[in-house]
């Protein structure tokens, strides 16, 4: 059965995807729903002084902010409706993640399969609510420490801004869940990366420009261009790299006839964690300095001196993102992959890797194995992430060509593009077992 699948995956029909219609409202409504995305994030807050924005925003863009300002899809810049983008609910994911492991109720909540989950999900939900809420309220305030960015400061505009923003995320969470249910892909990936997709082009264009002004070197542009599609190659590269363990299964009879024993592979990918871990990681280093990205040096002494810290190609900054993606790299590992509940599957269907006991031993096995890769999966998202932005921090290239960005884009599309031909694969089986059938009632 499995090599019939691979057979048929190898030799997709992308001709058959004109007749995949479901396949194509899908994509319909994933385009659909991205540009709804993209036109709020033009659509400003109330009361805000475009002008005086902008300049606070080119002053304090060269930190955290501007990361901030790509994942948004440039929604920060111009304060839009979508400034928040979907980080407070990447934030409580990881919040209620983390619960999930100490708290004990919840623990057995993730153990009550699919309404456990709706549950936790629920959980998820209120926590995004808090904590836009909050940021939301310390943008206001930050924005009224501005210069002349508030056309009316007082308590009605910090009131519609936290009833704004918080109503723009919460959209987004609800538009994500609408593309994974009923279009292509994971929604909140595809959030994020129709962002920073969108900000390519200006941002090519504007290191040219930089080039043209004398600010960038001819030779430092076309390193950058060179380095980018390296990293790409290198992304794609690793994204695809497995360790198979062998999964034999013994001779078994049935009635008077004996089936041979067969074999397969359990795949464990390199980067079982994908990109979640960069995600995760600026998401909490943006936390601290949602206050004071606008307060123009008006904050609190302590906030003041951590944004200046956590400012892009800071020794702080690199550490602490280093270190938040190695942890998020083995935390969300250990979320999205049991070995115990593995090695029970096999041993209900007489599976067993040849020199290890069923059961315990073999979770014991995968688990080892599992833990070996993800070190190397760990250090390749660190590499990717951190050593383009080395570079970018001392030559002034714009954020969009760091690791970070081109991992996301990279991953994204490769998840998408599976989820495509697995939508073509499906398609194919049904019209195969239509013609089948047909032939078996002609017969």
């Amino acid at each position: 059965m499995a090599s019939a699948a691979e057979q048929l995956a190898a030799n997709l029909n992308f001709g058959a995807f004109a007749k995949a219609e479901a396949l194509k409202k899908r994509i319909w409504f994933t385009l659909g729903a991205l540009l709804i995305y993209r036109l709020g994030t033009y659509i400003p807050l109330p009361g805000i002084n475009p002008d005086a924005l902008a300049q606070a925003f080119n002053a304090n863009s060269a930190g955290l902010l501007g990361m901030f300002n790509m994942f948004a899809g440039g929604a920060v810049g111009r304060m839009a409706i979508f400034a928040l983008g979907i980080m407070p609910y990447i934030s409580a994911s990881i919040i209620i993640q983390l619960l999930t492991s100490i708290v004990p109720t919840l623990e057995q909540l993730k153990k009550e399969g699919e309404q456990g989950r709706k549950v936790i999900n629920q959980y998820t939900r209120y926590g995004t609510v808090i904590l836009a809420v909050l940021q939301s309220y310390g943008i206001a305030v930050g924005l009224e420490g501005g210069t002349n960015i508030v056309v009316d400061p007082g308590m009605f505009f910090r009131l519609t801004t936290v009833i704004t923003l918080t109503g723009g995320t919460m959209f987004l969470m609800w538009l994500g869940e609408q593309i994974t249910s009923r279009g292509i892909g994971n929604g909140i990936s595809l959030i994020i990366f129709s962002g920073i997709v969108a900000n390519l082009p200006s941002a090519f264009v504007g290191t040219l420009e930089l080039g043209r002004e004398g600010a960038l070197s001819t030779f430092l542009i076309l390193a950058v261009g060179v380095m980018a599609i390296a990293v790409i190659a290198f992304i794609v590269f690793v994204e695809r790299a497995q360790r198979r363990l062998l999964i034999q299964y013994p001779k078994r009879q049935v009635g008077n006839r004996m089936f041979q024993g067969d074999s397969s592979h359990l795949p464990l990918k390199l980067n079982t964690a994908g990109v979640i871990p960069p995600i995760f990681a600026s998401s909490l280093l943006l936390l601290p300095v949602t206050l004071a990205s606008f307060s123009a040096g008006q904050g609190p002494e302590w906030l003041t001196t951590v944004t200046a810290l956590l400012g892009h190609g800071q020794p702080l900054y690199m550490l602490f993102y280093a270190g938040l993606i190695g942890f998020f790299a083995f935390f969300y590992t250990a979320v999205v992959f049991n070995p115990t509940d593995t090695a029970d599957n096999l041993k209900k269907h007489g599976g067993f890797i040849p020199g290890i006991r069923p059961g315990a031993k073999t979770a014991e096995y995968i688990d080892y194995v599992l833990s070996r890769i993800t070190v190397v999966g760990a250090l390749y998202l660190v590499a990717v992430c951190l050593l383009p932005e080395f570079l970018i921090s001392y030559a002034g290239v714009p954020f969009y060509f760091g690791g970070t960005s081109l991992l996301i884009v990279v991953s994204v599309t490769m998840d998408t593009v599976a989820q495509v031909q697995g939508h073509l694969l499906a398609h194919q089986y049904e019209g195969l077992v239509k013609k089948s059938k047909l032939r078996g009632r002609s017969r």
